[in-house]
């Protein structure tokens, strides 16, 4: 029996969570997707079928020199963050399409939290505070 490659197995995992992670219009989709070259995300509305951003380390506008880095992943970060505020979304559902939650995934989902998206959401790795 030949074995998976790593990308079927990663489809897999992706539909699996697909079927419990939806976005609305109150709280859209944050999906994320990387390849060893750059690294992808929108704002998807799954109810009305629309992307509502979206940014990547590909634009020519971000001007990254090299798009397969934990820093790029900040940047595309900020920037996704930036333009869905402008379209007046403030929570989102992260999806990070069946990557572990580390390195370049980890560094774009914590990068659109420090420029306020979901900004009364925890981090992973900060400890809850009591009140």
């Amino acid at each position: 029996m030949a074995q998976k490659s790593r990308a079927v197995i990663r489809a897999g995992v992706h539909s699996r969570i697909r079927k419990k992670v939806s976005g609305s219009a109150e709280r859209p989709r944050l999906a994320v997707f990387r390849s060893l070259n750059h690294i992808y995300a929108q704002v998807i509305d799954d109810v009305s079928g629309r992307t509502l951003a979206t940014a990547s380390t590909a634009e020519k506008a971000l001007g990254l020199k090299t798009g397969g880095n934990i820093e790029a992943a900040k940047t595309v970060g900020k920037a996704i963050s930036e333009r869905a505020q402008a379209a007046g979304i403030s929570n989102v559902v992260f999806d990070r399409g069946g990557y572990l939650y580390h390195g370049r995934v980890k560094a774009l989902i914590d990068a659109t939290r420090d420029a306020g998206l979901n900004k009364n959401e925890a981090k992973a790795d900060e400890p809850e505070q009591e009140s």
